[in-house]
C-alpha cells in the first residue's frame, strides 16, 4: 500500500508545469470576461494601498509643515475616500475571484465525475476507490484554492510590489536603492524556503495518504476488528501512522517558523536603513520628513505581498501535483467503446447466443474458454458450477461491462458489439447477490430516481416480488428513508428491493446472479412464486448455488474452469451422472445432514 501511494502521492513533479497550467487555464476560458474584470480591479486596488503613503507625504510636507489646516482637511478626506474605494473594489474583487473559482471547479468536478462514470469496470477492478474519491474531493479542492485565491490574486501581489517601486523611485531614487538593498538576502531566503517546504510537504502528503488509507480500510472492516478483539493492536498501529503524519507537519511548520521571522528581520533592517540614511539626508536638508515617513509605510507594505507570494507558491505547487493526478484520471481511456454507427435495437425478443467466446480479465489468463450456447426467447436457463467456473463473467460480458477477446455474442441475431451500450442495457435487468442500495428512499432505490416511473408501477413491482408486505409496514412506506448501503434493512429486505428494482423496468432479459442466496426460506418461497409469473414472455438467466431453485429451468448449463461441460434439463443431467450429478449429491447430502441434526 505504501509503495502504491508513493507512485501517486509522494512524487511531486514540477513546482510549475506550463503544459498543466495551460490546460488548467482552459477551464477559466468560459469566464474570460470575469477574469479581465478581476485583473483590472486588481490593478486598481493594488495602487490604492501604496497611494496612501504618498498622500501622507503630501499632508506632512505641504500642509502640516506649513500649518495649512484647510489643505490638511482635504488630504484627510482623500485618504478616507481611498480607504473606502479600496474596500468597495476589494469586495467586488473577492466576489469575482470566488465566482470564477467556484464556477471553474464546478465544471471540472462535473467533468471528472461524468468521466469516471463512463469508465469500464476493468478500471475499477485495478484502482482503489479511496484514490478516486480523493481525486474528486481533495485534489479538486486544491485546484479550488488555486482558481479562487491563486492565479488571479497573484496579480494583486505583483501589481502591489510594482506600484510600491514606482512610488518609491518617484519620490527618491537613492533612498529606494537603500531600502531595496536587503532584497538579495530576501530572494535567497525565499528560494531556500520554497525548496525545503516542497520537500517537507511531499512527506506530509505521503503520510496523509497512508492515514486516509488506514482509516478507510479499518472503519469498513470494524466488525472484523471487534470480533477478533484487535482494537488495541490497531490503535497502536494507527498511533504510529498518526505520529508520522504529525511529525511531518511539524517539520514543515519549522521552516515557516524560520522564514516569517526572517522576513520580519529583513523588514526591520530595511526600516533601520531608511531611518539611518533618510534621517541623515533630513539633517543635511536633502530630504523631507514626509518622504521618510512615506518610505517607512511603503516598506511595511512591500514585504507583505512577498510573504503572500510564498503562500501562493505553495498553493501553486499543491495545485500542480493535484492537477497532474486529475488529468491522469481524465486521460484514462479504459472505456467500453460504442460503435461509430450503432445498429437500431428495438422490439427485442431476448434470443441470446454465445459463439466460441473467449474472455480474460488479465491478458491471456482466460476465465472463459471457447464458450458456446444458445438461449431461445422466453427460455429460463440456469448456469451452475463451482466458484470461479466463470458464471458471473458470462453476465459481465453479456451486459458489455467487459468486451470479449474472441468469438461473438448476439441478441436476436445482432452482435452486441454493434449495439449502443445504453440501448443494450435498457432491455437487461440484473439482480446481484451483493445488493447495493443508495442513500434516499425505498421509492428512489426501486426507480433509480427515474421520475418517469409512476408510484403505482413501483408498488406493482414490489407486490409481485413480495416486498409490499414489509414496505407497507414501515412508517413512511415507499418514502421511508434508506440509510447508506441500506443499513436499517435486513439482507432479505434489501434483496427484495433489488428484485423490484430490476422488474420495474420491464426487462426482456432478466438475470439473477445468486439472487436468492441471502434470503430466508419463507422469503425464497415468495420469490420463487413471483419468478414463475415474471418469467413469462422474458428470457431469464439464473445463476444459483442452490440447485433446488433451478430444477424447473428449461435448460441448465454446467460450467467448469471456464468451459461449458454439460447442458440439459435437471433430470437429463442427473441421468448423465457427471459434474451436475456430483454437485446435486453434495447438496442433497448436506440437506440430509441438516435434517438429521
Amino acid at each position: 500500500m505504501a509503495n502504491d501511494y508513493k507512485s501517486e502521492d509522494e512524487v511531486l513533479g514540477k513546482a510549475y508545469d506550463s503544459k498543466l497550467m495551460k490546460r488548467l487555464l482552459g477551464y477559466i476560458k468560459p469566464y474570460k470576461k470575469y477574469v479581465i474584470i478581476a485583473i483590472v480591479l486588481n490593478i486598481l486596488v493594488s495602487a490604492l494601498g501604496p497611494l496612501r503613503p504618498v498622500l501622507t507625504k503630501i499632508a506632512i510636507d505641504k500642509y502640516i509643515a506649513h500649518s495649512n489646516y484647510h489643505g490638511l482637511l482635504i488630504i484627510s478626506l482623500l485618504l478616507f475616500l481611498s480607504l473606502l474605494l479600496q474596500a468597495v473594489i476589494q469586495y467586488f474583487l473577492t466576489y469575482y475571484t470566488q465566482y470564477i473559482g467556484q464556477k471553474t471547479i464546478f465544471d471540472l468536478r462535473h467533468q471528472l465525475f461524468t468521466h469516471t462514470q463512463r469508465l469500464a469496470l476493468r478500471f475499477f477492478d485495478k484502482t482503489p476507490i479511496g484514490r478516486i474519491v480523493t481525486r474528486v474531493t481533495n485534489d479538486i479542492e486544491a485546484l479550488n484554492e488555486l482558481f479562487s485565491s491563486g492565479i488571479v490574486m497573484v496579480f494583486s501581489d505583483v501589481f502591489t510590489i510594482l506600484w510600491i517601486l514606482v512610488f518609491m523611485f518617484y519620490m527618491d531614487v537613492k533612498l529606494s536603492f537603500v531600502t531595496l538593498s536587503v532584497l538579495p538576502a530576501l530572494i535567497y531566503g525565499t528560494f531556500l524556503f520554497r525548496k525545503k517546504v516542497r520537500e517537507r510537504y511531499r512527506d506530509v502528503r505521503l503520510h496523509l495518504a497512508r492515514l486516509n488509507s488506514y482509516m478507510q480500510e479499518h472503519i469498513t472492516g470494524m466488525n472484523v476488528i471487534q470480533i477478533f478483539h484487535k482494537e488495541k493492536d490497531e490503535q497502536k498501529r494507527f498511533s504510529q501512522i498518526n505520529n508520522d503524519y504529525r511529525n511531518a507537519n511539524i517539520k514543515a511548520i519549522f521552516y515557516y517558523a524560520i522564514f516569517y521571522p526572517g522576513v520580519e528581520i529583513l523588514s526591520s533592517t530595511a526600516v533601520g536603513l531608511i531611518i539611518w540614511y533618510g534621517g541623515g539626508e533630513i539633517v543635511r536638508s536633502s530630504l523631507t520628513i514626509g518622504v521618510l515617513f512615506a518610505f517607512l509605510q511603503l516598506n511595511e507594505q512591500f514585504f507583505r505581498p512577498i510573504r503572500d507570494l510564498s503562500e501562493k507558491y505553495n498553493i501553486m505547487q499543491t495545485a500542480m501535483a493535484s492537477s497532474e493526478r486529475i488529468f491522469k484520471l481524465l486521460d484514462n481511456k479504459t472505456f467500453i467503446k460504442n460503435p461509430e454507427q450503432p445498429v437500431k435495437f428495438e422490439n427485442v425478443k431476448g434470443g441470446i447466443e454465445f459463439k466460441n467466446v473467449w474472455f480474460a480479465y488479465n491478458n491471456d489468463d482466460y476465465v472463459l474458454k471457447d464458450v458456446s450456447f444458445k438461449i431461445n426467447p422466453g427460455e429460463t436457463v440456469a448456469i451452475v458450477g463451482h466458484t470461479g467456473a466463470g458464471k458471473t463473467s458470462l453476465i459481465n460480458i453479456l451486459s458489455r461491462f467487459y468486451d470479449i477477446d474472441k468469438g461473438s455474442i448476439t441478441v436476436d441475431g445482432t452482435d452486441i458489439s454493434t449495439i449502443d451500450k445504453k440501448d443494450l442495457r435498457k432491455f437487461i435487468s440484473i439482480v446481484l447477490q451483493d445488493v447495493f442500495l443508495f442513500s434516499g428512499t425505498i421509492r428512489s432505490n426501486i426507480s433509480m430516481r427515474n421520475d418517469a416511473i409512476a408510484l403505482e408501477k413501483i408498488k406493482e413491482a414490489a407486490r409481485i416480488v413480495g416486498a409490499e408486505r414489509f414496505i407497507e409496514a414501515l412508517p413512511d412506506k415507499y418514502d421511508e428513508v434508506v440509510k447508506e448501503r441500506g443499513a436499517t434493512l435486513s439482507v432479505g429486505q434489501k434483496q427484495l428491493i433489488s428484485f423490484a428494482r430490476a422488474l420495474v423496468y420491464d426487462p426482456k432479459i432478466l438475470i439473477l446472479d445468486e439472487a436468492t442466496s441471502s434470503i430466508d426460506t419463507e422469503t425464497e418461497i415468495l420469490i420463487q412464486k413471483a419468478i414463475e409469473k415474471l418469467l413469462v414472455g422474458r428470457t431469464a438467466i439464473v445463476i444459483a448455488h442452490r440447485l433446488s431453485t433451478i430444477q424447473n429451468a428449461d435448460n441448465i448449463i454446467v460450467m467448469h474452469k471456464g468451459e461449458v461441460r454439460e447442458t440439459g434439463s435437471h433430470q437429463e443431467l442427473l441421468a448423465k451422472r457427471g459434474i451436475y450429478y456430483k454437485l446435486y449429491q453434495l447438496q442433497y447430502k448436506d440437506q440430509e445432514i441438516v435434517k438429521a441434526g
